[in-house]
């Protein structure tokens, strides 16, 4: 079942604080291991989620500009840290500070991602929701996904240069 079909509940599912959620997809983002602490959370079976594309459990209020933010980290070879909100496959939602590198083969070949999620403080998820929440906004002004990656991104470059502040650095500065 993909997220994509699932109403949100409104119901948040919160991860332990020694919980860790971890997966590794292929280079182009199908999951090819999930552990049980990820299938807990996505409400799936490991089975369900091998062989899906990673936005299995991309929730509708996760601006798709940190999506392409992440992949754009990732095509350059580099690791990213995001906070997330998931969708899982019984409605509920959660939260979870992301850590996503790239994997490499022998030859230094990416062959696909690592990804450690934990649960993050609520006072950073208080911090990025607002700005989700605008990102997100400005995405739904958009017929066509291109356009509202683009103009959600370009909102976010802005809010960070006025911040004077990378993604990355946005993030570690909500992070108690």
């Amino acid at each position: 079942m993909r997220a994509t079909s699932v109403r949100p509940t409104g119901e948040e599912r919160l991860l332990g604080p020694d919980d860790l959620i971890v997966s590794k997809t292929d280079p182009k983002g199908v999951i090819t291991y999930a552990n049980e602490v990820f299938c807990e959370m996505a409400a799936m079976s490991e089975d369900e989620l091998l062989g899906q594309p990673h936005n299995v459990i991309r929730h509708p209020d996760m601006p798709r500009c940190v999506f392409k933010l992440l992949w754009d980290t990732l095509a350059a070879r580099e690791e990213v840290f995001a906070y997330v909100v998931n969708l899982a496959a019984d409605g509920k939602h959660y939260w979870v500070l992301a850590h996503v590198t790239p994997t490499y083969g022998p030859d230094g070949d990416v062959i696909g991602y690592h990804s450690n999620r934990r649960a993050p403080a609520r006072t950073a998820i208080d911090a990025v929701t607002g700005l989700y929440e605008t990102l997100v906004a400005e995405e739904r002004r958009h017929q066509k996904p291109q356009e509202a990656i683009e103009a959600s991104s370009g909102l976010l470059a802005d809010v960070l240069n006025e911040r004077g502040v990378t993604y990355d650095e946005f993030v570690w500065t909500v992070t108690p």
